[in-house]
């Protein structure tokens, strides 16, 4: 069994991650630390976890786990692993945004891959330290790597997505309370979002001279989980041809599913899927892609890093199903 600890288990990620690795044929959770929960049961944070696991939370760590888990706010691990130095054998997933860049990525002789399995699993395969990518940069990036991958990303791209509450993690703000949030929707940081920069240096390792505008939105919804994104561009190709292409650069890859039909967000929700639809307008593509944030935008991704990293079927204790509706 592969022995696994949390660092942070209080948020949203660490509820799901705990709720997929309690499941996990092949895993066995050593210890989740928690310096604000210490000593109670897990089910003080994620009551849902009733009558599934009884561990309660530590603020103790064991430094020889097979793989542990950082769920901790950006800008933390860093901190965290100056100050605490695991096995040499001890594989590290980090669920910030600390390492995703390649001017971050070589730390304490640490080399973190970028962990977005669609388009790096032979890296993930071979190496112990994760950088698992963020939630909008995986839906907005499966959207567009088969173009960057033929070239095709010759003009602007203009990016509109939607994600839920539980994005903004489970710290509460001005724009999570509920009286806010419901019947209601607006956008932040339009233009300059965090996460287009794993966005822009993904596309750059696939073709080399893009290097035109994505212009993205990010809006908050008025709902708790997922992400709905639509994305447009300019392209000569036919939408036979592309849905080919799509197919074919995802064919080996178990969660992302094409389809030339509409779709919504509920077909996406509480799975690790990513479902991507294609239309064609003229001269414009359009792609929409929706995710579960908090699953392949996040702790289901991890898993399934987790699940290549030593050598498992990469869908092991990620079959989940969406209830649709």
């Amino acid at each position: 069994m592969i022995k696994a600890g949390i660092i942070g288990g209080a948020g949203y990620t660490s509820g799901e991650l705990l709720r997929i690795l309690v499941n996990h044929p092949k895993v066995e959770i050593d210890f989740v630390f928690s310096t604000s929960q210490a000593r109670k049961p897990l089910t003080a944070a994620h009551p849902d976890l009733i009558g599934e696991t009884d561990l309660v939370f530590t603020d103790k760590i064991n430094t020889d786990v097979n793989v542990v888990f950082l769920c901790l706010g950006h800008g933390k691990s860093k901190a965290f692993l100056e100050n605490n130095e695991f096995a040499l054998h001890t594989r590290i997933i980090d669920l910030s945004n600390d390492f995703r860049l390649d001017n971050d990525a070589n730390f304490n002789s640490k080399v973190f891959v970028y962990g977005l399995p669609e388009l790096n699993k032979n890296k993930i395969v071979a190496t112990k330290y994760i950088a698992n990518p963020g939630c909008f940069a995986t839906a907005i990036q499966l959207a567009l790597l088969p173009l960057a991958s033929g070239g095709l990303l010759e003009n602007d791209i203009h990016i509109n997505a939607v994600t839920g509450s539980t994005g903004a993690g489970v710290q509460l703000s001005e724009t999570t309370h509920h009286s806010w949030r419901n019947s209601n929707i607006s956008h932040y940081k339009a233009f300059e979002h965090q996460h287009l920069a794993e966005i822009k240096q993904s596309l750059n390792s696939l073709q080399k001279d893009f290097g035109k505008e994505i212009l993205f939105i990010p809006n908050r919804g008025e709902f708790t989980r997922g992400i709905f994104a639509t994305l447009y561009t300019k392209t000569s190709k036919s939408k036979e041809e592309l849905v080919d292409l799509y197919q074919t650069f995802y064919k080996e890859h178990p969660f992302v599913w094409v389809t030339a039909e509409d779709i919504s967000l509920k077909m996406a929700v509480q799975t690790n899927k990513c479902i991507l639809s294609l239309e064609k307008k003229g001269d414009y593509l359009l792609v929409t892609s929706i995710i579960d944030n908090l699953l392949k935008g996040a702790s289901g991704q991890a898993v399934q890093n987790m699940n290549l990293m030593f050598g498992l079927e990469e869908t092991t204790g990620l079959k989940l199903k969406s209830s649709g509706f």
